[in-house]
């Protein structure tokens, strides 16, 4: 199961309050790609698809598709505002390797 830090939960939050169609929830995924071999993609959606795996927290809602959930499964997603800039991080126990950018992972 993917775990959400409060910071992620108000992040994701705000970004559906300002999402100009009506939003379901945020669907998270790993893709083939990256510099180490799998990325997360992340989007907002309005309905879940039947397949998906949903995960609820504090009124935001989490989708994640089966195969992407083998790879996130005991992740923890946080949102951190820093001096380089702001965005979501991910601490994935999976991860075998990272890139230096920490976009992407193997």
């Amino acid at each position: 199961m993917i775990q959400l830090t409060d910071g992620a939960i108000n992040a994701v939050r705000s970004a559906i309050a300002g999402a100009p169609e009506p939003v379901e929830g945020l669907r998270i995924a790993v893709e083939t790609g990256g510099c180490a071999g799998f990325k997360y993609v992340m989007g907002l959606v309005s309905e879940a698809l039947p397949e998906d795996i949903a995960i609820e927290k504090d009124g935001v809602k989490i989708f994640v598709d089966p195969v992407s959930q083998d790879h996130l499964t005991g992740t923890t997603v946080d949102f951190v505002t820093a001096i380089e800039g702001s965005g979501f991080t991910f601490d994935n126990p999976n991860a075998q390797s990272r890139c230096s950018c920490g976009k992407s992972f193997g």
